[in-house]
C-alpha cells in the first residue's frame, strides 16, 4: 500500500543522505521524496512516499525515529490528509493533438504556461492519482517531456506535524 511519511529534521548537511540511506540500506524504494526548509530556519520538512505492507511501513516509522537527525515522523496516509504534486508536460502543438490535450485542461486543473510553434508546456497540481489519470487522456505520443515534483502532504484539520 502506498504511504506519505511526513517528518521534520534538523536542517543540516547530511541529514538527507543519512534518512536515503537508512531506505536502500534494507532495500526499501522512495516513490518520490521533497525536501524544504519550514517557518524554523534549523527544521526541513521532508515528505517521502513509498509503499510497502503495514509491518514494513511500521519499521520505517520505527527507524526513522531512531535518526538522530529526525524530530518527529507522521505517516499521513493514516489519517485525514490533503496531497498535491505539481507536473510540467510538454507537448506537441500541432493541430487537433494540442486541441485535445487543452480541452481536457480545465477538468484536470491544469494551464498552459509555455508555447511555441511546436510545443506547449502545461502545469497541473493536482494529487497523484489525477496527474496520472491526465497522462493516461491524452495521447503518448503527443508528450515530449514530463516532469513531476513528487508528492507533498499535510494533515487535515488539527492534525499538525509539529515539535
Amino acid at each position: 500500500m502506498r504511504h506519505i511519511i511526513s517528518l521534520l529534521m534538523e536542517n543540516e548537511a547530511g541529514a538527507l543522505s543519512r534518512v536515503a540511506g537508512l531506505f536502500s540500506a534494507r532495500g526499501y524504494n522512495i516513490e518520490s521524496l521533497s525536501v524544504a526548509p519550514t517557518e524554523d530556519p534549523t527544521l526541513s520538512r521532508m515528505t517521502i512516499v513509498t509503499s510497502g505492507s503495514d509491518a514494513v511501513i511500521e519499521q520505517i516509522n520505527k527507524q526513522l525515529n531512531k535518526l538522530v537527525d529526525v524530530a518527529i515522523v507522521m505517516d499521513l496516509s493514516d489519517g485525514d490528509h490533503l496531497e498535491r504534486e505539481m507536473m510540467l508536460v510538454k507537448i506537441r502543438a500541432d493541430g487537433a493533438s494540442s486541441k485535445d490535450v487543452r480541452s481536457k485542461l480545465d477538468v484536470y486543473g491544469g494551464r498552459v504556461i509555455d508555447e511555441s510553434d511546436s510545443t506547449c508546456t502545461i502545469e497541473l497540481i493536482n494529487t497523484c492519482a489525477k496527474l496520472d489519470e491526465f497522462l493516461q487522456a491524452i495521447k503518448r505520443d503527443d508528450i515530449l517531456e514530463t516532469v513531476r515534483t513528487g508528492a507533498s502532504g499535510i494533515g487535515r484539520g488539527k492534525r499538525i506535524l509539529k515539535i
